[in-house]
């Protein structure tokens, strides 16, 4: 047998491509055996030390122009990544329209943010709250040096953003803070809530009122699994196995102040994108998960209580009766079909609160790996 001699500057070559890969901690996504793992962009895989990277830039405050915020201050664990506030402000004090959306589970989500068809990266919509100037949220515009800086020149960063990024020449870039930042936040999944313990067989995971609740959500009577349906009770999912991409922005009825159905002019949903009046309103339906502590609610939490979301869906559109906003939504033209209102006994409506509570994973509000590294 004759024996093949590589050249040997091959042979270096292979073995430093197996000695990086060896050094390279390979991620294991820990999810239940029947969930499909999330979509992962080719440019940004997933890597142990790049997921604690970002761990530290999510709760970085020098990332915000003027030091006094971090992406963790709009998305708190305690809240299931939100920040109990109607609409968000920024490190300047600018009052943003629109509330911030939960991050659990965005791994999975199609579309990013409210109403941008356009965005389906972490690595671009992150983007938006460091460098946006309309509304300010975190302040960074020109700072991209200075973020650079603190990646070359602060220990815990550099040692990290090699191990992330061995492959770079130089990774101390906003770039690979951005995807480090998304791997991170990737991580953040949420399938432990009572709900899911019951589906798994724990008959006992959820109270006999949460399971009749579970059954009016899914019923034909209240619609509500038409937006909220799949296992991340939303109809704008993804992930690694999907075959066909699910997107869906919808109006509620929330408002119609001109009796024609329009929407704050601060806040038109995709209209604001498309100029398509059909399109007016129409906003994407967040993930039921944690729900119930994510109050206030709706694209700019004018609805305080889970309660209040139940009214609205009840009369098939909310009733504003005075004030500048004042209008009935349950007549306004762009309205969706599934709004078309339903009756609730009292007892009903205990019971679709309750299992609406049962979505509540305590334990991704608490873990440690989601947690402030910057905490003792």
């Amino acid at each position: 047998m004759k024996k093949i001699l590589l050249p040997a500057v091959a042979v270096i070559a292979v073995a430093m491509a197996l000695i990086w890969y060896a050094d390279r901690p390979q991620w294991r996504w820990e999810l239940p055996a029947d969930m499909p793992p999330p979509q992962v962009p080719a440019d940004n895989p997933m890597n142990a030390a790049k997921v604690e990277l970002g761990r530290w830039l999510f709760y970085e405050p020098r990332l915000s122009g003027n030091g006094s915020m971090s992406c963790a201050s709009c998305h708190i664990q305690s809240l299931a990544f939100t920040d109990g506030m109607p609409r968000s402000v920024g490190s300047t004090g600018e009052v943003h329209p629109r509330s911030a959306m939960s991050l659990v589970n965005v791994a999975y989500a199609s579309r990013l943010t409210w109403a941008n068809p356009l965005l389906d990266r972490l690595e671009d919509q992150a983007l938006t709250p460091l460098l946006g100037e309309r509304p300010v949220e975190m302040g960074l515009e020109n700072g991209e040096q200075r973020f650079e800086d603190l990646l070359r020149n602060e220990s815990r960063y550099s040692e990290l953003v090699g191990r992330a990024f061995p492959g770079d020449a130089d990774p101390h870039s906003l770039l690979n803070g951005v995807r480090a930042i998304s791997a991170f936040i990737r991580t953040i999944n949420s399938f432990d809530a009572p709900y899911d313990r019951y589906l798994a067989g724990d008959a006992g995971a959820m109270s006999e009122g949460a399971e009749r609740g579970m059954e009016l959500f899914f019923s034909e009577r209240l619609e509500c699994f038409h937006c909220h349906g799949g296992f991340n009770f939303t109809d704008s999912t993804t992930h690694a196995n999907t075959d066909v991409e699910r997107v869906g922005f919808h109006n509620t009825g929330l408002y119609n102040l001109d009796g024609r159905g329009a929407y704050p002019l601060d806040n038109t949903g995709l209209f604001d994108m498309t100029g398509e009046v059909r399109d007016m309103g129409r906003f994407k339906a967040p993930s039921l998960r944690n729900i119930a502590v994510t109050a206030p609610y709706m694209h700019d939490g004018s609805v305080p209580t889970l309660e209040d979301v139940i009214t609205n869906y009840e009369r098939g559109g909310r009733l504003i009766e005075e004030g500048a906003q004042a209008g009935d939504g349950r007549l306004s033209p762009f309205k969706s079909e599934f709004i078309t209102g339903f009756e609730l006994t009292a007892a009903e409506r205990a019971d679709l609160l309750a299992f609406l509570d049962a979505l509540t994973d305590e334990t991704v509000l608490t873990d440690p790996r989601f947690a402030s590294p910057f905490e003792p």
